[in-house]
């Protein structure tokens, strides 16, 4: 499906490289602004600019109606969320589509599918790759949490079903520890991520972190575009990204790829 009009709900350095890349493809282009900024470069390399906003990004970026007003009165045919802000929020991509336009992106449905790791592990699993030892999320019943802890072996990571970037996830080593992590860890999801849900998978320690980035469309076409090795992290956050992954059997990887 080719576009005529694409709005880009975000910005600076992200905004600047899909309006470029809207633009080299012969697609209308439309920007979007807040207060803030007011006479960024980028605005004046788009075809449209609108200001959709005071200062504050919730007044703006994170202003949904705002952002559908301008897809509407430009009469645009596909919004990119670039990453960060509505990347990942599935309303938004539904409320997107209901206007007619395509929201670039996954669908709805997957985005919703896969912001819950549980749910996550599940399709995985059920597509028949293999998933790390782990429970479902965690009830009351403190007994049957440890049970469940003792199954997967210690130590254990007490991990939130929402959100990401590696918030309120924490190891627990033995019975003992345990009740007070998982207290912990529902304390930091909800604050985060207004879900105190938690679940355990089993604690690593001193992984390699490689990751496939993958493309897909609606068609069903698949494709990859290589490895990266992230495994320098800080409190679970990555701080480097190589590609392609150094020191791995380059048989083993290219064989994972193929797969995909």
């Amino acid at each position: 499906m080719s576009f005529n009009k694409i709005v880009v709900a975000n910005r600076g350095a992200i905004a600047a490289r899909i309006i470029r890349t809207v633009n080299s493809l012969g697609i209308g282009s439309v920007a979007v602004y807040s207060e803030a900024d007011q006479g960024a470069p980028y605005l004046d390399e788009a075809d449209e600019a609108y200001l959709i906003g005071g200062q504050r990004v919730q007044e703006s970026y994170l202003n949904q109606d705002a952002l559908l007003d301008v897809v509407k009165k430009t009469n645009a045919d596909a919004l990119h969320p670039g990453y960060g802000f509505f990347a990942e929020n599935s309303t938004f991509a539904a409320r997107v589509e209901e206007t007619g336009a395509r929201f670039i992106g996954p669908s709805p449905k997957w985005i919703e599918a896969m912001s819950y790791k549980d749910r996550a592990r599940e399709i995985i699993s059920e597509n028949g790759l293999p998933v790390i030892g782990g429970s479902k999320v965690l009830g009351d019943d403190e007994n049957e949490i440890i049970s469940q802890a003792r199954e997967i072996g210690y130590p254990v990571l007490v991990k939130p079903v929402a959100g990401g970037g590696g918030i309120g996830m924490f190891v627990a080593n033995d019975d003992k520890s345990l009740a007070e992590i998982i207290e912990s860890a529902r304390a930091r999801a909800l604050r985060s991520f207004s879900n105190d849900a938690v679940y355990l998978e089993k604690f690593l320690e001193q992984p390699r972190h490689i990751e496939f980035q993958i493309l897909a469309d609606k068609n069903g076409s698949v494709m990859h575009f290589g490895e990266r090795d992230c495994s320098v992290q800080r409190r679970y956050q990555k701080l480097i990204e190589e590609a392609p992954a150094p020191f791995v059997n380059r048989k083993q990887i290219n064989q994972m790829a193929n797969n995909i």
